[in-house]
């Protein structure tokens, strides 16, 4: 049961960090009006994720899921889960009449998760 716990809160806290990231980046991107290419946001989203997966390995080195199978279960799992809830954020937000920004978007939030694991997978201790 203790693998399920651990499943569950890298899945929260991975949600919890793509949250934080969505709010940030609202507040960060605002005064730029004109959107990029969606290659070079595709690329800045994976980018981001890696950076944000180094970061997390500097502050927990050690891995999360102790299990191998889980950590698999995990890298494939969590990317989808973030990307369907931002992409579901961004329905929500094109509903109200908010703007949607790219990381609204399925592929841009799974992108980023996805970095965040694989830096995470292959680096923790």
């Amino acid at each position: 049961m203790e693998w399920l716990a651990e499943l569950v809160v890298e899945l929260v806290g991975e949600f919890l960090l793509a949250l934080v990231l969505e709010v940030g980046g609202r507040a960060l991107l605002a005064p730029f009006r004109a959107e990029p290419s969606p290659w070079i946001s595709s690329a800045g989203y994976l980018l981001l994720g890696a950076l944000l997966g180094g970061l997390s390995l500097w502050l927990v080195p050690h891995h999360l899921v102790q299990q191998p199978a889980l950590r698999v279960l995990n890298l494939l799992l969590t990317p989808f889960a973030v990307g369907a809830t931002m992409g579901l954020m961004g329905q929500w937000r094109a509903k109200k009449g908010l703007r949607v920004l790219r990381m609204d978007r399925f592929a841009h939030g799974y992108l980023m998760a996805l970095s965040l694991g694989l830096v995470r997978y292959l680096g923790a201790a």
